[in-house]
């Protein structure tokens, strides 16, 4: 299972159809933390798992999303509603409700993730108004067969970004 991972492109379709035409063929899963600006229905959007971000106004968007993925759990929010920008605790508590094993979110568009207690935090960032770095990302997460999970940063220009880039067991 292979999974794009994007959020806070903020009404860039461009940016979209770049991700989309660079990895939309080979991934398996697309997903969309929130705050596309977009309709839920439009052409870029459709192939996305998606969220609601804050600035997100179309009420097709759910506000999180939990499903199982390529076997994984996974549950996927922008986070303005666990004030991620604060602090991870009530997000930590809501994959443990959940059972996820993967939790996707956005909102800060700060690059990041970790692990905790099993659980795999990704937090793309934003491929448009990135806050801690100056090139927009997004993400690629690969299950391997060795049962972990690969979590591989790309900027806009599709660069690897070797130092975010993890590797992490899956606990499943």
């Amino acid at each position: 299972m292979k999974a794009l991972i994007v959020s806070d492109n903020h009404g860039s379709k461009e940016l979209l159809q770049t991700v989309l035409k660079r990895h939309g063929t080979d991934a398996d899963v697309m997903i969309h933390c929130g705050d596309s600006e977009l309709p839920a229905d439009s052409e870029e959007m459709q192939p996305f798992i998606k969220v609601a971000g804050n600035c997100d106004v179309d009420p097709q968007y759910p506000n999180e999303v939990t499903k199982e993925l390529g076997g994984i759990p996974f549950f996927v929010t922008h986070g303005h509603h666990y004030n991620v920008k604060m602090s991870l605790m009530n997000l930590m508590y809501k994959a443990e409700e959940t059972a996820a094993t993967v939790i996707c979110y956005g909102h800060s568009h700060i690059a990041q993730s970790f692990q905790e207690n099993g659980k795999i935090f990704i937090n793309p960032g934003s491929i448009r108004l990135p806050r801690m770095r100056r090139e927009g990302t997004y993400v690629i997460c690969e299950k391997l067969e060795d049962g972990r999970l690969n979590v591989s940063y790309y900027s806009e220009d599709g660069e690897k970004i070797e130092a975010l880039t993890a590797n992490y067991p899956l606990y499943l």
